[in-house]
């Protein structure tokens, strides 16, 4: 199945990593009349441009949070950077300012661009911002920045175009245009996930502040000498609680439902328990919980909630069939990157547990030859088939877009294979085959599986990880391991 049309014009909401990945392999293909990016914020980078610490102490996040239906999110107006005067559109990010990324730079890279050699093997947000920052030059003039999509539905019923609806967010003047093709890059980081717990509700009331997301997190020093649980067990949740645990009262108490994604660095390092069963109420214990095995903590000061984020498309709202109902996954859905039933719009890295940067190019190979007619899609009730069995093998909740390593290696792989399926055209590069992808060979899998060995590794050197610039001089050499 090929889109019914030609594609012409193309709209891209977001000039994140995804992004900017999409609209260099749509440039390549040499075939589409105009590609018009949507970005919100002042700069290239999405989530990676961090945002002010008071910023986000000023946001609040509602306890319990399930809903991924809403508004989109209205921007702060905060001083550009070296003025006083000039103010420009601010959007709180999950980065924090004491984050470094939990890849290294050999595998975390795009294709085509490595990391400096002189940065930090597993690099700083500030790193990966610049970076990020320098993959997106050449195609600045594409991006409208300050320019928030705010709708966007099918042009006419039975046909494949898409009206897509724009706001500056400096004049406020909306426009709307019509598009063949929409690529919704725009990220899946801004509707927090708080799960609720019988009781949570009432002792979030009782105590007011006491309870934040991860999204709110930017540095441990708010927690010093507190009492703190931090809840979740994915790379933000060991991350911010072996944070925290450098300055709270005690252990952090490490509250985990399922068995580690990344392990931690010791086995006593933290107080580690199973999930929180119940939130106590203030009239009869202490700003207490009770936890699955049974214990009762009290004078509980923080409680860090590193659960995810909902996904959400609002300018999508009108999409039928829909593509978020619960927001724990995208409905609809083939390979975790075609809307089935007009794949003229497409969800680059929905999957999660992944290597984002290298997966976003493989999946822009793909759509974009299929909009430039070189590749044809399933039917569309192959792709319905295709959603119906990952639904019965891995449910309809978050684990629908899990992708843990080796599920990983393969899709990225699946994907280089798919691209190279398609027609040759003498216009392009590379013999007539467009731009080249990435295809994960055996280092590239020996480095994905050791992923937390090496993190491991890396953060336990404490501020020595700074001078550390391969994963050689930690101690990973790949022709070694391969001759012994």
């Amino acid at each position: 199945m090929a889109p019914s049309k030609q594609i012409r014009r193309i709209a891209v909401i977001g000039a994140g990593p995804s992004g900017l990945a999409a609209v260099k392999y749509l440039l390549a293909e040499k075939c589409f009349e105009t590609i018009d990016v949507f970005e919100k914020r002042s700069y290239i980078g999405g989530v990676w441009n961090h945002c002010p610490g008071a910023l986000k102490e000023s946001a609040s996040t509602p306890v319990p949070q399930l809903s991924p239906n809403g508004l989109s999110e209205e921007p702060t107006w905060l001083p550009k950077a070296g003025s006083q005067e000039i103010l420009e559109p601010t959007f709180i990010s999950p980065v924090y300012d004491t984050l470094d990324t939990n890849l290294p730079k050999e595998l975390m890279a795009y294709g085509e661009k490595q990391f400096p050699l002189d940065a930090q093997d597993f690099p700083t947000h500030i790193t990966v911002k610049k970076y990020v920052s320098e993959y997106g030059e050449g195609i600045k003039e594409l991006i409208q920045f300050g320019t928030q999509v705010t709708d966007v539905r099918r042009d006419n019923e039975g046909t494949t175009g898409w009206l897509v609806t724009t706001r500056n967010l400096l004049s406020g003047t909306r426009t709307t245009k019509s598009y063949d093709a929409v690529v919704a890059a725009n990220g899946h980081f801004d509707v927090p996930y708080l799960p609720d717990i019988p009781g949570v509700e009432a002792w979030n009331a009782a105590y007011p502040g006491a309870i934040t997301h991860s999204r709110s997190y930017d540095s441990p020093a708010p927690f010093t000498d507190k009492k703190v649980i931090v809840i979740g067990s994915s790379a933000s949740g060991l991350d911010i609680g072996n944070q925290i645990n450098q300055v709270c009262k005690g252990k952090v108490l490490a509250s985990q439902r399922t068995d580690l994604y990344l392990s931690p660095s010791t086995a006593t390092d933290k107080a580690y328990y199973p999930e929180i069963l119940e939130f106590l109420p203030a009239a009869t214990h202490e700003r207490a919980v009770r936890f699955a095995d049974g214990r009762i903590e009290n004078d509980i000061d923080s409680i860090v909630f590193c659960t995810g984020f909902l996904y959400s498309f609002p300018f999508l709202s009108s999409l039928n069939p829909p593509i978020i109902t619960h927001g724990r996954r995208v409905q609809n859905t083939y390979q975790h990157l075609f809307y089935i039933y007009n794949p003229t719009l497409v969800f680059p890295v929905l999957a999660q547990r992944v290597v984002p940067f290298p997966l976003s190019e493989n999946q822009a190979a793909v759509f974009s030859r299929v909009w430039s007619g070189r590749l044809s899609l399933p039917t569309a009730a192959e792709m319905e088939a295709w959603e119906a069995s990952t639904v019965a093998e891995k449910g309809d909740g978050p684990a629908f877009h899990l992708l843990p390593f080796p599920l990983d290696a393969n899709y990225m792989n699946m994907l280089h294979e798919w691209a190279t399926t398609a027609k040759p055209h003498p216009d392009l590069n590379n013999n007539g085959n467009g731009k080249g992808c990435n295809h994960w060979g055996e280092k590239e899998k020996w480095m994905r599986g050791k992923i937390h060995e090496m993190r491991e590794a890396f953060f336990s050197k404490g501020e020595e990880r700074r001078s550390i610039k391969s994963l050689e001089q930690l101690g990973y050499d790949f022709e070694r391991w391969q001759n012994e």
